[in-house]
């Protein structure tokens, strides 16, 4: 996109205020939402040059022969969403796939912490995707991942990065801030390196974003975590939560994800507490592509907190303006204001909030450019040996072992800690249908060691085969759950014969696949393609007994070692709250009854 700063379009722009010089469009007969006074205004027509606005109101005199015109009916003029903190691998698709979804919904601005792609290729592939986006009429930034890997020590991710990586990667064009700081033992133990990375990051004046994910705690472990320069949190479940961090100078950002949903919970904040909206959010974090084929994207977000009882026109602030003010793009972004882009949604019903019109940068959007990633992106599976069954034993003595099992349950991110007895024979301990528990590996996926880390998990429901993904937060490794050694081995060996992605399985057949060749972790295939082999996917899930909610993303946090309680990553089981490695197997013993 040829898209031009202000700081070159001033004279432009204020001509065509003053009317030396014609408008490019004039959009007449709408109502316009001012974000800044919280208000609408009837009869405000826009004024349009250079993909940005000149000015609104009585515009007569800014029209010319060439001028072109949009009669907007009485819609409702609303600014383009913005939405603060997202993954754009979890949908699973390319950025310009992800643009070409979405920008119908009304997103045309997204803040994207790729530490997805940065956990396998670093900064390269970090650059792959910012590049990708700069050719788009949604406006791409990004907050450069700031735990790769998330948790050090404790996973093998494809990548490291540390303070040089991420000064380096705070001078390209097009990067907004620090992405998510989930190493919060770090902050508030005083970890040099990730305060280096914070310091560079405020020396330039940008913001760092947070992830402080322990939820009820409210004392000065949070203090002390903003008090590092980290002045938001997506993170944020509860009201109480949500209170302790506005008042110490947080921007809440309200979720609602495709599993992780808190919006409801937060809206009491805003509708009950009355606390000043202007540094609440509203965002998405992890969306899966059937919810934006059935529901959408970011005005699926306002029409959720609308539904919650926020006042429209402050769910409107919070996916506009607010944004681009935590950003510091305030003079681009955010509102429909003189010298905005102009990024503008005609929509009928605020409260029923649906654009049937978008403009990004003063025109709709059409058909978008192509982008090829290099073939290294599509050689992302790299196991350092040949996989056997024996990879996948559990061994104890015995007839019946004690174990630790990450317990799951449907829309929630935090696992549990449990104890659990599953039987043991032939000198190793089996899955078992009865105590809903399945094997659990983490395989390092990235040519590095080819550990494997072992362990089990309960409340995933399946009563047989397997299942296996590439997409494993945040360290991407190969991670397969079964109740069948023989099952688990086959199904990675379908994701390795793929290039990645997700897979189900059942007696060497199978069930569902979805292929994300690019990083183990992307299609280039259209969103709702990729939908309908997910939902495909979710289906056979259920035919192996799942009854989990959204069970592939569930399963895909599994390894997701800085969320409590309980997680695998290749090198073992890690107890998120002690953040230490801890055995498998508690213990085992004869069991001549039986039991």
């Amino acid at each position: 996109m040829a898209r031009r700063p202000l700081f070159e379009l001033t004279r432009e722009l204020t001509d065509v205020c003053m009317g030396r010089r014609p408008a490019d469009l004039v959009v007449r007969g709408g109502r316009l939402v001012n974000v800044h006074t919280r208000e609408i205004l009837d009869g405000a027509d826009i004024a349009i040059a250079d993909g940005r606005v000149a000015m609104f109101g009585d515009v007569g005199h800014t029209v010319g022969p060439q001028t072109e015109t949009i009669d907007a009916g009485g819609a409702y003029l609303v600014p383009g969403l913005i939405d603060t903190h997202l993954h754009v691998e979890s949908v699973m698709v390319t950025v310009t796939r992800f643009a070409e979804a979405v920008l119908p919904h009304g997103t045309t601005t997204a803040f994207i912490d790729n530490h997805e792609m940065a956990n396998v290729f670093g900064l390269e592939g970090m650059r792959w995707m910012l590049e990708e986006g700069r050719e788009l009429p949604l406006k791409v930034f990004l907050a450069v991942p700031s735990c790769v890997p998330a948790l050090p020590g404790f996973e093998d991710a494809g990548a490291e990065l540390g303070p040089d990586e991420v000064r380096e990667a705070l001078e390209w064009d097009g990067v907004a801030g620090l992405g998510e700081m989930m190493n919060m033992p770090g902050v508030i133990d005083g970890d040099e390196s990730i305060h280096a990375e914070i310091a560079a990051t405020l020396e330039r004046g940008k913001p760092v974003t947070g992830h402080w994910s322990l939820a009820g705690v409210r004392d000065h472990r949070l203090q002390a975590y903003i008090a590092a320069g980290i002045d938001s949190c997506h993170e944020t479940t509860s009201r109480e939560d949500a209170l302790a961090k506005l008042r110490a100078g947080m921007w809440v950002q309200f979720r609602e994800g495709s599993t992780f949903r808190d919006v409801e919970a937060l809206a009491a904040v805003l509708t009950e507490d009355g606390v000043d909206p202007r540094h609440c959010l509203l965002v998405t974090d992890d969306v899966l592509p059937e919810t934006i084929t059935a529901d959408g994207h970011m005005d699926r977000v306002v029409r959720r907190a609308v539904e919650s009882g926020i006042d429209p026109l402050v769910a409107i602030q919070m996916a506009t303006v607010n944004g681009a003010e935590y950003f510091g793009m305030r003079h681009d972004l955010g509102s429909i204001a003189p010298g905005r882009i102009a990024d503008i949604l005609f929509v009928e019903d605020l409260g029923d909030f649906r654009p049937h019109r978008v403009l990004a940068d003063g025109r709709e959007p059409g058909e978008l450019p192509s982008f090829s990633y290099p073939p290294e992106a599509y050689r992302s599976i790299r196991l350092g040996r040949l996989l056997a069954e024996t990879d996948f034993r559990v061994e104890a003595a015995g007839e019946v072992a004690t174990v630790r099992a990450i317990g799951v349950a449907s829309d929630r991110v935090t696992t549990e800690h449990l104890t659990v007895e599953l039987p043991v024979s032939g000198g190793q301990i089996r899955a078992s249908v009865d105590a809903d528990v399945a094997k659990l590996a983490s395989i390092e996926r990235h040519g590095g060691s080819g550990t494997v880390g072992l362990g089990f998990v309960h409340g995933l429901g399946l009563r047989r085969g397997a299942v296996a993904s590439s997409i494993a937060h945040d360290n991407h490794n190969l991670l397969v759950a079964g109740m069948s050694d023989d099952d688990m081995l086959f199904a990675v060996d379908r994701l390795v014969e793929v290039g990645g992605g997700m897979v189900a399985v059942a007696g060497g057949e199978v069930l569902g696949l979805v292929e994300l060749p690019i990083a183990g972790l992307m299609s280039d295939r259209p969103v709702a393609e990729v939908a309908g082999q997910t939902l495909a996917l979710e289906d056979a899930y259920r035919s192996l007994g799942s009854t989990v909610a959204n069970p592939t993303m569930i399963f895909s946090f599994l390894s997701l070692g800085v969320i409590p309680a309980l997680r695998l990553t290749n090198r073992g089981l890690v107890d998120a709250t002690t953040f230490e490695l801890v055995s498998p197997v508690v213990s085992s013993r004869s069991d001549p009854a039986g039991v």
